[in-house]
């Protein structure tokens, strides 16, 4: 299996609006009326680091341009006006879209340093671990511009994100991949977890899906594009982050009935930082591959994910390819 980077590469890079002026990356994708769009996570500032989302089309999949000049979403929108709205995740169930993303209260700053203090900016911020401890939530739109927070979907006492919805009920629930920490799960590995509502708003408590288990994976694995329904499972690529921070991509089937059934996974990575636009991005931030999208025309997957907290690259592989390796190629470890 080869999996191709775009000869453009990075296709969406910083600039033309104030809001968008320092950083572009993990954006969400999703296929509508023959059309790609991107929801890229955007930066104006590395401090205060405030993102927002913007929202980006294409015929082809490869050259993105604006739909609207503005951010279709951000912190003030859901009530967090000094906050950050990150690393969105877009689904269609029937004839509405949901992004899920994650959002602080208070906007970090890049490269803050020993020593520096978050009160310096928010004189009412005491404790920055917990007081600016990141939630996951839900918006909901009809159109893709306009969107509206519905509601949370992780508690207050726990670091919850690479929060994913499935694009489908399953059994009459919603489902929900997680990566919780701190709280209730201090002194476990950043992990994989699922959970169920029938809602929306109430959650079952995660159930474990996926623990750190491959060297490449060192102690953090998480989710990353929303499951796609094929024959063989649900297919997701996740990521793993070893001891040297470095961010590389895996793949994982799971039962169409059952999803917190594993089928398969990869035992080594299919994608790692190569390139140079892989390996440094904005400052202190290097070797990060991020993916938050995938789209699938032709039979060929498209796979949107960011370079470095600083742009947007794009690689494809046909789909079948992937399956065949998780499934039969012995590369994978079956459950």
């Amino acid at each position: 299996m080869r999996i191709v980077r775009c000869d453009k590469n990075p296709i969406v890079t910083p600039g033309i609006f104030e809001w968008r002026r320092a950083t572009v990356f993990n954006p969400a994708a999703i296929l509508h009326e023959g059309k790609f769009f991107l929801f890229e996570r955007a930066a104006g500032s590395l401090r205060p680091w405030l993102c927002h989302i913007g929202l980006l089309a294409s015929h082809d999949g490869v050259s993105f341009t604006h739909v609207v000049d503005r951010p279709v979403f951000t912190p003030a929108m859901m009530g967090w006006p000094k906050g950050s709205v990150q690393d969105p995740r877009v689904v269609r169930l029937d004839d509405t879209f949901y992004m899920v993303y994650a959002v602080r209260p208070y906007a970090i700053h890049v490269g803050q340093g020993p020593g520096f203090s978050m009160d310096e900016y928010y004189p009412e911020l005491k404790d920055d671990t917990v007081s600016n401890r990141t939630r996951s939530a839900i918006a909901v739109s009809k159109d893709l511009v306009h969107w509206e927070h519905l509601d949370f979907c992780t508690p207050e006492d726990v670091d919850d994100r690479d929060v994913i919805l499935f694009p489908e009920k399953i059994r009459g629930r919603y489902v929900l991949l997680r990566r919780p920490q701190g709280g209730a799960y201090a002194g476990k590995p950043p992990s994989i977890y699922i959970s169920y509502s029938t809602d929306l708003k109430d959650w079952s408590d995660p159930e474990l899906l996926a623990a750190p288990k491959f060297k490449w994976e060192g102690g953090k694995v998480g989710g990353s594009t929303p499951p796609i329904r094929t024959e063989s499972g649900w297919l997701f690529l996740y990521h793993g982050v070893d001891a040297d921070t470095v961010y590389r991509v895996g793949a994982m089937l799971l039962d169409l009935d059952d999803p917190a059934k594993v089928l398969a996974r990869t035992r080594l990575p299919i994608m790692e930082p190569t390139y140079d636009y892989e390996k440094v991005g904005s400052p202190y931030i290097g070797n990060v591959i991020f993916p938050c999208g995938t789209v699938v025309t032709d039979g060929l997957l498209h796979i949107y994910y960011g370079c470095c907290d600083y742009t947007i690259g794009l690689a494809t592989v046909p789909l079948e390819d992937l399956l065949e390796f998780l499934v039969i190629g012995g590369n994978a470890e079956c459950e």
